[in-house]
């Protein structure tokens, strides 16, 4: 069950992530893997920098969805890099 909800909360915050940098979605599955691995991200992220904002349904999709975001813009970033 657990593995689920992270999947759920994985999906949404892919999705929100690309709602809030303006590139839309990425369809189920492009939203699933951007949130799953945001979620990781946002996870060390907050861990690194100390940060606690407690556990539960919320504050997991907010750190997901941070994670997801700072993913999405680094990955712009490095797609506009010229090789």
């Amino acid at each position: 069950m657990d593995l689920l909800l992270f999947l759920l909360i994985g999906l949404a915050a892919g999705w929100l992530a690309g709602q809030f940098m303006k590139g839309g979605g990425f369809g189920p599955v492009g939203d699933l893997v951007v949130g799953v691995i945001g979620a990781l991200l946002g996870g060390f992220l907050f861990r690194t920098f100390g940060v606690a904002i407690g556990g539960g349904l919320l504050p997991s999709l907010i750190v997901a969805t941070i994670g997801a975001i700072v993913l999405l813009f680094l990955l712009r970033i490095a797609h506009r890099s010229p090789a």
